[in-house]
């Protein structure tokens, strides 16, 4: 280890960006190239590089910016973890983020600086995480679920119009159980964050009306 090393921890940002596919919460994962842990699945993640990031959050958008071919409207933080023994380089600290990427821009995701990448599920990801990633992607995990619990609407992950239905089934999904329709439906009326729209779509027994986020909405 060098003296550097030595005197000054590691200083990254990690990121579980989160997704919906198929009517389940998926996360991105991304396969490492490089050591330490290469060949092992992990959040995406990177150093800070004071030079170019006025943060640690815009550490986290520049390094989603080499691996996401759009801008994420969502990027909130969720804990720090430190210690000498979660990377083998040495002393380290990184700040664990989570971004939403709608629905229809998940085909957007390119490879950069990664063997692969996958669309794992959020709650079972079926990989072994490198350094304490499976700890991180659960307490990402945890907060997402408890903002909705918390009756805040997961807009950031639908397309930019959208139906009710999709909006009650991402609220679903992230929850992971049903949501009682006729209160779902009673709260939407009241809230200030979705416009309705003059548009309608084909649906399964009457056209079903479109709505927009509200202009300035966060999650």
């Amino acid at each position: 280890m060098s003296e550097h090393r030595e005197l000054f921890p590691l200083v990254g940002v990690d990121v579980a960006l989160f997704s919906v596919v198929d009517e389940r919460l998926k996360v991105l994962l991304v396969k490492r190239a490089r050591e330490p842990e290469a060949k092992r699945w992990a959040l995406p993640g990177g150093m800070l590089k004071p030079h170019l990031d006025p943060s640690l959050a815009g550490t986290a958008r520049r390094m989603l910016a080499d691996k996401v071919a759009v801008e994420l409207p969502h990027l909130e933080e969720v804990g720090t973890y430190s210690g000498p023994d979660r990377d083998p380089r040495g002393w380290s600290v990184t700040v664990l983020f989570y971004a939403l990427l709608p629905l229809d821009k998940i085909g957007a995701v390119v490879r950069n600086k990664v063997e692969a990448v996958d669309w794992a599920d959020a709650a079972s990801p079926g990989h072994r995480l490198a350094f304490d990633h499976a700890e991180q992607l659960s307490a990402a995990v945890k907060k997402l679920r408890a903002k909705v619990a918390d009756d805040a609407l997961p807009l950031h992950l639908l397309p930019d119009k959208f139906t009710l239905t999709q909006l009650q089934t991402v609220a679903e999904v992230i929850l992971g159980h049903p949501v009682d329709k006729s209160s779902f439906r009673r709260r939407l009326k009241t809230s200030k964050d979705l416009v309705v729209l003059d548009e309608f779509v084909r649906g399964a027994q009457r056209p079903a009306q479109l709505f927009k986020a509200s202009e300035g909405f966060s999650f």
